[in-house]
C-alpha cells in the first residue's frame, strides 16, 4: 500500500530525538487532515523512556523520527518542547484512544485492537462497549507475547486488513511495538498507534495518576508506586539518562552561542 501523504514537519528536538511538537487538537487535526493517505502508517507515543531508548540506540532512533507522528505522551517531553514550539501539550495514549473513540461518533471508523492478553484484551472490549457503544470494533487479537517470524507477521497483517480497519490500536509495550508498527508501515492498512499500557488503563486494570500528580509530571512515581519491582531500574536509569542528557545538550548549545 503506497501512501504519499506528508508527514507533519515540526518537531522539537529533545535530547536529540524528534518529538511531534503538537498538542491533541493538532494532533487529531494532522491525523484527519487527509486521512485515507495517513493510513499504513504510525503513531509513536513516546515518553521519557522511549526518547532515551532513541538517544542510546539507532535503529529505534529511525523508528521515531519516521513514524507519521511522535506525540508527546510524557509531561517531561511537553515541558521541554515547548521552550521550542510554544503550543507544544502532551497527548497521551489514553487521552488519545478517548478522543478519537469521540471522534467515531461522527466518522465512520472501524478499529481493531492488537495485543495485550487475551484476559485484558477481552476486558478491554467489553469495557469499551459499554462505554462507546456507538464504536465500531471491526477485530481484536492477543499478543503471542513473543517474537513472530515474517510470515506469521504477514498472516496477522492479512487477518488485520480483512476487517478493513481505520485505525489499528497496538498495545505491545515499547520498544516492541513501535518496531511493529515500522516493520508493518504499509502492509497493515489502518493508521496503527502503538499505546502500550493504554488498553489496561481504559479497561479499568490499572488506574490512572490524579490529574495533580500529572501536572506536576509525577506520573511515573504514580505508576512506580503500582509496580515498584518493574518499574525501579527503568526509571531509575532512564530519568537519570534524560536529565543528564537534557544538561550536557543545554551545556552544549550554550556554548554554541558564545
Amino acid at each position: 500500500m503506497e501512501n504519499t501523504a506528508p508527514q507533519p514537519s515540526k518537531r522539537a528536538l529533545i535530547i536529540g530525538v524528534p518529538i511531534s511538537a503538537v498538542d491533541m487538537e493538532s494532533c487529531v487535526d494532522a491525523i484527519f487532515r487527509d486521512f485515507d493517505k495517513n493510513k499504513g502508517k504510525y503513531i509513536c507515543v513516546s515518553n521519557v523512556h522511549t526518547t532515551v531508548m532513541a538517544h542510546d540506540d539507532p535503529e529505534y532512533f529511525k523508528v521515531q523520527a519516521e513514524s507519521f507522528l511522535s506525540v508527546p505522551d510524557g509531561k517531561p517531553l511537553s515541558v521541554v518542547g515547548r521552550k521550542q514550539f510554544p503550543e507544544m501539550d502532551r497527548v497521551t495514549g489514553p487521552d488519545l484512544m478517548r478522543r478519537i473513540f469521540e471522534e467515531s461518533k461522527t466518522r465512520e471508523l472501524r478499529h481493531y485492537f492488537y495485543g495485550n492478553s487475551r484476559e485484558n484484551l477481552d476486558k478491554l472490549i467489553e469495557t469499551l462497549k459499554s462505554d462507546y457503544p456507538w464504536l465500531n470494533i471491526c477485530g481484536y487479537e492477543p499478543s503471542v507475547f513473543r517474537d513472530m517470524s515474517e510470515q506469521e507477521e504477514t498472516q496477522l497483517a492479512e487477518r488485520i486488513n480483512e476487517t478493513n480497519p481505520d485505525f489499528v490500536w497496538v498495545a505491545l509495550g515499547a520498544p516492541r511495538q513501535e518496531l511493529f508498527c515500522h516493520r508493518l508501515e504499509g502492509r497493515i492498512n489502518g493508521l496503527m498507534v502503538g499505546v502500550g499500557g493504554a488498553f489496561n488503563v481504559l479497561a479499568g486494570i490499572v488506574p490512572e495518576a490524579p490529574m495533580w500528580m500529572q501536572k506536576l509530571s509525577l506520573e511515573w512515581f504514580y505508576r512506580f508506586l503500582q509496580e515498584p519491582r518493574r518499574l525501579f531500574k527503568r526509571y531509575l536509569v532512564t530519568n537519570t539518562k534524560f536529565m543528564w542528557y537534557q544538561i550536557t545538550k543545554s551545556k552544549v548549545k550554550t556554548k554554541a552561542k558564545r
